[in-house]
């Protein structure tokens, strides 16, 4: 009689039981959330066989949202995990270096409260940790670090690809990790949602068997996947589409369901969702297209003026004063948008063109999500 351990794994299944069992301990904004935290889990166990490790973030406006519990129910499922807070930048480099020497896949991260390390202030520390995990995003990255003391030191070469997931309040996650991540918004739990009791010593032995069919399925796999080239949805391209490749790549192998589970939670994260925050220059490109409104041109004069009267908008008060033509030429000098001596009516003037060389139309185009309007 075949022993079940002994029976074929079966992905579509044991993908299944890696959502059921985070669902089991978390509420998730939507369906979408668990399959893609499953996926994302599923690759830390293959994730040499991948050319990008796409991060994984948990964000919520208040703490008691259970980020912090979503990382522990990952723990328990990925790849040699590492839970930490405080670790140094050195300490997790030699981490990964450790298990290359080895030949082992790299640990998988997991930060807590990273809200606490890219604040407002910026120290060598915390950026040395952005450049950590931007470069570790894809296969190969390296960073150089002296060894040794004063007689004998030398330059090594440290890899730094692993994956990562990371948990913190909203607001301060830098732009350079939130576009190579799937973020999840979490919430506070309303009244009548309901989660099993969390005891890390029963979870950890719900969890085993699970991590241990998943591994199993995942190594026996893992050439396959090395090999996937995936079809994305249409629409997700560029990075969004390296974020997405492995997991969907994991999908396809699981079969079953999975390729439509995966593909509809890539469209709600990449199509569907809006950013967590534009940045300041995005924004006035978009105030800039509502204020001008279908119209070919506009004076300096008046485009300081309107962006002035935008209620919700910074324009008002950069810190502590208003923004002039001079800021607003600096802000859309980068953009390729200049302005220029314009005809308006009969005089001629300073002033902003739709269309032309240094006009709004490309940068509109290139910037804002929907493009320039019609």
């Amino acid at each position: 009689m075949t022993h079940p351990s002994e029976l074929p794994v079966k992905g579509a299944d044991v993908l299944d039981d890696v959502t059921a069992f985070l669902r089991h301990y978390s509420v998730y904004p939507n369906e979408h959330c668990a399959p893609a935290y499953a996926l994302w889990i599923a690759h830390t166990h293959a994730s040499t066989a991948f050319y990008i490790t796409p991060r994984i973030i948990f964000s919520s406006p208040e703490p008691g949202s259970g980020k912090t519990r979503d990382l522990e129910l990952g723990s328990l499922l990925a790849h040699n995990p590492k839970l930490t807070i405080s670790a140094t930048t050195a300490a997790i480099y030699r981490r990964i270096a450790q298990a290359a020497d080895e030949g082992e896949l790299p640990p998988t991260f997991f930060y807590d409260e990273v809200d606490a390390i890219f604040g407002r202030t910026v120290t060598p520390q915390t950026e040395d940790l952005r450049a950590l995990l931007n470069s570790g995003y894809k296969r190969g990255a390296t960073v150089d670090r002296c060894e040794g003391d004063a007689k004998r030191m030398k330059v090594r070469e440290f890899p730094v690809f692993a994956p990562a997931a990371l948990a913190g309040l909203a607001g301060n996650m830098p732009a350079t990790i939130t576009t190579r991540a799937i973020t999840i918004h979490k919430r506070k739990r309303a009244p009548g949602e309901k989660v099993h009791p969390y005891r890390e010593r029963d979870a950890e032995i719900e969890a085993k068997p699970i991590r241990d069919d998943l591994a199993t399925w995942i190594g026996s796999v893992a050439e396959r996947l090395a090999q996937a080239r995936p079809t994305m949805p249409r629409g997700v391209e560029d990075r969004p589409a390296e974020v997405w490749e492995a997991l969907l790549a994991i999908a396809d192998e699981a079969g079953e369901h999975w390729p439509e589970t995966a593909r509809a939670a890539c469209r709600h994260f990449v199509l569907d969702t809006e950013p967590e925050e534009q940045s300041l220059g995005v924004q006035l490109l978009a105030d800039c297209q509502s204020i001008i409104n279908g119209r070919d041109r506009i004076t300096t004069e008046e485009l300081v003026l309107e962006l002035r009267r935008i209620d919700e908008a910074p324009w008002g008060d950069m810190h502590g004063k208003q923004i002039d033509p001079r800021r607003l030429a600096s802000l859309l000098k980068k953009y390729g948008v200049r302005s220029a001596q314009i005809r308006i009516g009969d005089r001629t003037v300073k002033g902003y063109s739709v269309g032309g060389v240094n006009g709004f139309h490309d940068a509109w185009k290139r910037y804002l999500p929907n493009g320039t309007r019609k």
